[in-house]
This record gives C-alpha cells, sequence and structure tokens, in this order.
C-alpha cells in the first residue's frame, strides 16, 4: 500500500447531547470523552491531527501559493487573480484568504494533538506492543504540534501558546514572546524523538519518523542560530542507523513515486481517489469532497494547463553563475533542465513529452518563455487533466539537511569554510547533477554565497527561499531588488517578514487584538 490512509472526519468537539422531549439522551452523539476507547481510535486522534496538511493554507494548494509569490520563486500570469495576485504584488491584508487559512490550519493541527495527548492519557495499553504504540502516538502528537508551532513562529513572530485541549477551546489568549514559541518548539520536537521508530513498514509511510524529529530539531536551532547545537542534531542523520542518501535521479524526487525516494525525511503523501474528489482543495476538505488528499499544483502551475503562475525570472537567472572551478562567466547548473521548460541559453529543457506514446515534443519557448518542469507530469503526458496530483510534496529531504549543516559550520563562531563546502559538494554530486565542485579555500563571505545560491537552486519551488530570506535578515532587499516598485507592484515593507495577523483572530481574541501594531501584527 503505496501511503498511509488519513482519517478525514469532523470531530465532535463538545460534551453537549441532544435531548428529546422525554428527556433521553441520544446514544448515538459522540464526544471526546466517550468515542476514544481503542488503540485503533487513538490512532484515528493522531491520524486526524496529520489530516490538516490538506487543509486550507496547507499543501494541497494555499502552501505552494504563499510561500513562492510571497519570495518570488514564481511570479503572476494573466490567470492570476485575487488572493493569490495579492502575495505577489505584496498588496495582501489581514483578511487575505490564503493566510488566513495557513493561520486558522495550524492552529487546528495544534487543537487536533492537544486532543489526540488528553485522550491518551484514558488508555492503559492491554500488552507490551500497545505500549509501543501509545508512546509513538504520543510522539508523533508532540511532533505534529512542533511542526505547527515552528511555521506560527517564523511566520508571525508572537504567537498564542495553546498547550492543552482546555487551553485550545477557549478564544482569549495572549501572545507569548517569541523566545516562549521557539522553546516550546525545541520541547516538542525533543519530547518526539525517543518513541517515534527510524522507519515505518510501507503501509505507514507519511508519518514522523525518528529522523524526522531530529531533523526539525537541528533546524529549530539554526533558525535560531544555534549552529553547534544544529550540528549535533542535524549530523546524526548522516550515519546508522539513518540510512538516506540522495536520491541518484533528481527528476525521481518529484515523480507520484517519490515516496520511495531515499531522501525523504518527511512528506505530505498526496493520493488522487476519482473523480468527485477532484476539486476538494477549493475548501472541501473533510467534507463530501474529502476523501482524497491530491494537490492542485501540477494543474495549476502546468503551462498546458491553468498556468496560473510562471517561474520567476530570478530564479531562471541563478542557475547561471561564475565557474566555480575556472571563475569564468556563464556556467549553467546542470539542475535547470530539470526545474524549468526553457531554452538551450538558459539551460532548461527544451522538450517534454518524453515518454509518451507520441514521443517528445519541441517546447515552445516563443510562446510560453520559462515555466515550471519541477512537479509536473509533462514528461509522461501532454495536460494534467485535472488537479489531481498525487506527487508527494516535501517538507524536508537529505540533501535540505546537508545544507543546513554547510550552513552551521560555516556560520558558527568559529567557522569550518572548508567542511561546510565539502557539505555542499556533496549535494552537487547527485549522480544524474554533479555540478562543477567548489574549492574549499574560499572566504566565510564567498561560502555564504554559495551555499545560499546552493539552497536557491536545489530547492527550487519547494517552499523553502521565504524561511531562508527571512532567517537572513535579506528578504527586503532581495526582493525589492527581484520586483521593483512600480504600476501593480507594491515595495516589500518592513512589515511584510512578519504576516499579518488575520483579522478574524483579532476580532476573537481580545487579549491579542490589543498587542497588535499598525493593523499588521
Amino acid at each position: 500500500m503505496k501511503r498511509i490512509k488519513l482519517l478525514l472526519f469532523t470531530m465532535l468537539l463538545t460534551s453537549a447531547c441532544s435531548d428529546s422531549l422525554l428527556d433521553v439522551k441520544n446514544e448515538n452523539t459522540y464526544t471526546d470523552a466517550t468515542y476514544f476507547k481503542t488503540k485503533t481510535q487513538f490512532n484515528e486522534a493522531v491520524l486526524a491531527t496529520y489530516a490538516v496538511f490538506s487543509h486550507t493554507g496547507m499543501m494541497a494548494r494555499e502552501w505552494y501559493f504563499i510561500f513562492d509569490l510571497l519570495a518570488n520563486e514564481a511570479e503572476r500570469s494573466s490567470a492570476l487573480v485575487g488572493t493569490e495576485l495579492q502575495l505577489t504584488d505584496y498588496s495582501y491584508t489581514n483578511n487575505n484568504e490564503d493566510i488566513v487559512g495557513l493561520w486558522s490550519s495550524l492552529y487546528r493541527m495544534i487543537f487536533r494533538a492537544n486532543l489526540s495527548l488528553k485522550v491518551m492519557e484514558t488508555w492503559t495499553p492491554a500488552d507490551a506492543s500497545e505500549e509501543t504504540l501509545k508512546a509513538q502516538y504520543i510522539a508523533e502528537a508532540h511532533w505534529l504540534r512542533g511542526f505547527a508551532y515552528f511555521n506560527l513562529v517564523t511566520n508571525w513572530g508572537r504567537v498564542p501558546l495553546k498547550m492543552t485541549y482546555d487551553e485550545s477551546k477557549v478564544n482569549s489568549s495572549p501572545r507569548a514572546s517569541v523566545e516562549e514559541v521557539w522553546k516550546v518548539v525545541e520541547n516538542e520536537f525533543t519530547l518526539a524523538i525517543p518513541d517515534l521508530p527510524v522507519a515505518y513498514s510501507a503501509d505507514q509511510k507519511g508519518r514522523a519518523t525518528k529522523g524526522a524529529a531530529i531533523g526539525f530539531l537541528g533546524k529549530t536551532y539554526l533558525f535560531q542560530k544555534k549552529y553547534d547545537l544544529a550540528l549535533a542534531e542535524l549530523t546524526k542523520l548522516t550515519a546508522a542507523p539513518y540510512t538516506y542518501v540522495l536520491d541518484p535521479s533528481y527528476d525521481h524526487l518529484f515523480s507520484e513515486d517519490n515516496i520511495n525516494s531515499p531522501e525523504v525525511i518527511f512528506a505530505v503523501n498526496h493520493v488522487y481517489t476519482t473523480s468527485n474528489t477532484q476539486y476538494y482543495m477549493f475548501g472541501g476538505q473533510e467534507g463530501e469532497d474529502g476523501k482524497t488528499f491530491h494537490t492542485g499544483r501540477a494543474q495549476e502551475y502546468g503551462f498546458n494547463d491553468w498556468e496560473n503562475v510562471t517561474i520567476s525570472n530570478a530564479l531562471v537567472a541563478a542557475h547561471t553563475y561564475a565557474d566555480p572551478a575556472s571563475g569564468a562567466a556563464g556556467y549553467i547548473d546542470p539542475r535547470a533542465g530539470y526545474t524549468y521548460y526553457g531554452s538551450a541559453a538558459n539551460g532548461g529543457d527544451v522538450e517534454y513529452c518524453d515518454f509518451c506514446s507520441t514521443g517528445a515534443i519541441k517546447y515552445p519557448f516563443d510562446f510560453y518563455s520559462n515555466r515550471y518542469r519541477k512537479y509536473e507530469p509533462y514528461e509522461f503526458q501532454k495536460y494534467t487533466e485535472a488537479p489531481m496530483s498525487g506527487i508527494n510534496t516535501h517538507v524536508m529531504r537529505y540533501a535540505d539537511v546537508l545544507l543546513m549543516i554547510a550552513e552551521a559550520y560555516i556560520e558558527k563562531a568559529s567557522p569550518d569554510v572548508a567542511k561546510g563546502i565539502g557539505y555542499v559538494n556533496q549535494v552537487r554530486n547527485r549522480p544524474d547533477v554533479m555540478a562543477k565542485n567548489y574549492t574549499v579555500s574560499v572566504s566565510q563571505s564567498e561560502a555564504r554565497t554559495i551555499v545560499r545560491r546552493e539552497r536557491r537552486i536545489e530547492l527550487a519551488g519547494e517552499q523553502s527561499r521565504w524561511f531562508d530570506l527571512n532567517r537572513w535578515g535579506i528578504a527586503r532587499e532581495v526582493l525589492n531588488a527581484e520586483h521593483p516598485e512600480g504600476p501593480g507592484q507594491y515595495p516589500f515593507l518592513d512589515k511584510h517578514i512578519l504576516l499579518p495577523i488575520p483579522i478574524a483572530e483579532r476580532n476573537s481574541n481580545a487579549e491579542l487584538a490589543a498587542d497588535v501594531s499598525n493593523d499588521w501584527n
């Protein structure tokens, strides 16, 4: 079985029961206190928390728009309107539906993780195997809660902490300091590590592993510039019992079969079910169209389909840089041809449908210019036909870990630039990429430029750059250079480094509302 079946259901959140005129309790009504009794039902609580990855603002749809457009990984096309258009020109406000959806879903993930932790307090395992399962489910709930708070603190800074089920049911909550939220994130991933398995059976792939917890703990330290602590965690993933390696095929990372890549540390698994579920990602999650888990990215980014966005010109240009060996201008990174369709001059793939029954087709560059190839199925079919992609969304993969290790070595108090560049070169030596290696005898400043460019190219279109630019403190200068202010383009301001607190949250949370400045954050 390719991936875990995520139970998509709406949990009953109150303890109220419907009484008849005779005051007879409706025995068919469940509450959180009466439903969860067996190991199957405790598993359902955890799976319902994973299910939030498909909700509004998350990986089924809005996630890729939010972070690709904000970071200029993607640019608008004529088809892009409304909510997403606001993201690319920085005109969004505190009621932007994509941003509101992201906030709501992250707190829904916290709510469900809190519920999972609460109900499992009542579980008395019948045997040793159930003891192991209980510990695993508790660890998964902590990992999911850590993931949610990681994304809340990196995108909004100070946010409310809701660490129990009862706290999750209270609207008005004050914002904690950034330091307090980071401490929670560290603690959540630390709690998750001991009881998560190193790997799962084939039918359980997609759940958080011990490696995913270690990877995110290391990432948490990196974002706080705790470089030595980051190295202590991230380097664990390069040795036994972990068997992560770079996938020999860059293309395989973005195929329907990428769940079986040896590089995956954590991915959101997508699967398409039936034709009546094609448009579930437009708010149909956990409703009548919710029994699926696919993503609309291939359809929405595809040049032969909806083509709502294009790959940004700046990202294409980044693939051409000075030759790492000779220093001569005009070296084209080999990953260009795996990342976008383009021209021979810029290194993009000049044909598509290489594996179609009708044979390869020349890419019409003069008509389309540059378009995303990554996460698209166009090497195997001419059209996507509908939003039903089953290509999994990478959240963390081994190349990302190697580049985080490289960054930590380059930036730590006593830099080891040579070792950092060595990790960069590991990524460049992927068998079907084999980009020219950098010499290790470079300055710290030069090494910093190298690792930042490497992250941009290797992780292009994987919703990484927004977090990178803000972590490095260069978002404003870089994005204003790539997106100059002018007709139809607002400037990127200091306030844009954090997302606006949704107006609905402010309306329902008086303590938070009193703490918001400039109608933003």
